[in-house]
């Protein structure tokens, strides 16, 4: 078998620690591969690159995934409104099978006997790239260094420096993921159930006071526009929104669920534009669908969250899953106002063609052109009669 081994690469302590060790102690073919899904500026990418051929990479290579993950999830999940918990946009959760995907092709293409991640075993990350991996590269074998050594954070900072490899290494207290759909951050507060992050352990801190409204439109349920202002591609747009939003320090939040492995999990999490993206497309989703559309959406969009959170993207539930979110959203176009302010955001309101409440022949509370007064008492009528019939029967009353 090939000595190479491809290692999932992000610059953080536990992959620098696995680059380290393989390299090191283990005298392999270390190609480092940074599959990225939109988290990072051109600068940190080119730093990452440098420190890994200093760590001793035999050569790092960066993918870029991110227009692959929108088209094949992260307009899936605007379509579902998928919040895992009513909270989280899933957003690492969702990252982690694209660039597992990205990692096997890379080791494909040069001819790789093992790949590599820096997962602990405690959780869910280790859980979707052995999924992943085991899956579609099941001739590839995996290598867990920090998993199988069951290193602290404590101890992997220790080897590292005894190694020449330093590093401000106070900026690893929180371990923290970003990616175009949002930042992860956890550590300290998280494992605990009574603690809260601080103001200084948020990537994006608070810069602007006030109020600003800014519009999203949208065109069969995918954001095109924002004040106006289109860009070249979906994943540009989503930045240019989180430009506008992240100053404003919304999106926050802390998610608490149930992890892949079974127990409870806690983390911290910024995620600005997509909360704004998908409240918003809700809100004209309420105005443009019907009632029964409405509902069997919301569990599909549940399902496909969750089979997401737990590493099932490759299910073929999924496919047909992503079917039935995408004919739904023919008539979810328009206009949604939003107003900006200090780590909140208000809806407003919502301009569409397709908008139900612009029908000519009613107006909730107000007045009515379809049904007179006896239509209106033999509708009630005949909607209690189940009650009736229950009450006449049984003689229990409500």
């Amino acid at each position: 078998m090939t000595n190479k081994v491809v290692l999932a690469y992000s610059g953080g302590l536990d992959t620098s620690y696995c680059l380290k060790y393989l390299a090191g102690e283990k005298g392999m073919e270390v190609y480092t591969a940074l599959a990225n899904t939109g988290g990072f500026s051109n600068e940190e990418l080119a730093e990452i690159e440098q420190k890994a051929y200093e760590m001793g990479a035999t050569r790092h290579a960066t993918i870029d995934v991110t227009g692959e993950y929108y088209e094949k999830c992260i307009r899936y999940m605007v379509f579902g409104n998928v919040l895992r918990n009513k909270t989280y946009p899933v957003s690492v959760s969702s990252e982690r099978a694209f660039q597992a995907l990205a990692v096997i092709r890379y080791a494909r293409a040069i001819d790789a006997g093992y790949i590599a991640h820096g997962s602990t075993g405690a959780g869910n990350d280790q859980v979707r790239f052995d999924l992943c991996f085991s899956v579609l590269a099941p001739d590839i074998r995996i290598l867990t260094p920090t998993r199988d050594q069951r290193l602290s954070r404590e101890e992997e900072i220790e080897y590292l420096r005894a190694r020449g490899v330093e590093r401000d290494w106070s900026r690893v207290a929180y371990s923290i993921n970003k990616g175009i759909w949002g930042t992860s951050i956890g550590g300290r507060e998280t494992l605990t159930s009574d603690s809260y992050l601080p103001e200084s352990a948020y990537p994006s801190p608070l810069q602007r006071e006030g109020n600003e409204e800014v519009t999203l439109t949208f065109e069969r349920g995918e954001l095109v526009r924002v004040n106006d202002e289109t860009r070249e591609s979906p994943v540009a747009l989503i930045k240019y929104l989180d430009e506008i939003a992240s100053p404003w320090a919304i999106g926050r939040d802390t998610h608490v669920g149930d992890t892949i492995v079974g127990i409870k999990g806690r983390v911290g999490f910024e995620a600005a534009a997509p909360l704004l993206i998908i409240k918003a497309h809700e809100l004209l989703e309420k105005h443009t669908l019907t009632k029964w559309q409405g509902y069997w959406k919301e569990q599909l969009g549940n399902w496909y969250g969750m089979f997401l959170h737990e590493a099932m993207y490759g299910e073929p539930v999924m496919r047909d899953i992503e079917k039935f979110l995408e004919h739904s959203q023919r008539h979810v176009s328009g206009d949604v106002i939003a107003r900006l302010r200090p780590y909140h955001f208000d809806l407003l309101g919502v301009r569409s063609a397709h908008d139900l409440m612009n029908a000519d022949f009613a107006r909730y509370g107000e007045e009515n052109n379809a049904w007179n007064a006896d239509d209106a008492k033999g509708f009630a009528k005949i909607l209690s009669m189940p009650l009736r019939v229950h009450g006449a029967v049984n003689g229990e009353e409500i």
